[in-house]
């Protein structure tokens, strides 16, 4: 009786092969990034200081567990938010007591401008979806972008996000600050 010899595989380019077919796979493969939402944090204070803000320069807004909103507090909604920040952030005349503060700055390359002193104070509930959040941070964020845009064009000709010179840049940032506080999350309730 006859044995057959088993015949061998030569796998000694296995691993190369592995090797090569993973580098092509990173190599070729996009990865989405997800973005946060921007915003600048305030530096650490360092004591504790008591700032009054006069109620007329605070736009409240809250979010309740239901994602129902309230401005100050009045129903509101998501698709309104964003023109009543806006107005209520837009420079008004300083002494007209419906709207916020507002003050008279001179800023190189602008010239002189009313700042307001608007603050708007926001804050969820814990139960909050993280769609409505993302929403309502959308929308406050599209106010301040409108109004950044409004004075970059009146005064450069083009819109905020448009503008390379970092002079220009800080000149609009410094008419129209982003001030946003936000709370800590909490059960606020509501229906």
């Amino acid at each position: 009786m006859a044995r057959r010899a088993s015949t061998e595989i030569n796998a000694g380019s296995m691993a190369d092969i592995a090797f090569l077919l993973l580098i092509f796979f990173l190599v070729t493969t996009t990865m989405d990034v997800d973005t946060g939402i921007v915003r600048r944090l305030p530096p650490p204070v360092e004591e504790e200081i008591d700032q009054k803000i006069k109620e007329r320069n605070v736009m409240n807004v809250l979010v309740n567990k239901n994602d129902r909103l309230l401005v100050n507090g009045k129903p509101g909604s998501v698709s309104t938010l964003k023109e009543v920040a806006k107005n209520f952030m837009m420079p008004h005349f300083p002494d007209n007591i419906n709207f916020p503060e507002a003050e008279q700055k001179s800023i190189e390359l602008i010239g002189d401008v009313y700042v307001s002193k608007g603050v708007i104070s926001l804050k969820n509930d814990r139960g909050t979806s993280y769609d409505m959040y993302i929403n309502v941070q959308n929308e406050l964020a599209r106010a301040f972008n409108e109004l950044r845009d409004e004075l970059s064009r009146n005064k450069f000709g083009m819109k905020f996000s448009q503008l390379t010179d970092e002079n220009k840049i800080k000149a609009i940032n410094e008419a129209v600050p982003v001030r946003i506080s936000e709370a800590e999350p909490e059960s606020i309730g509501g229906n």
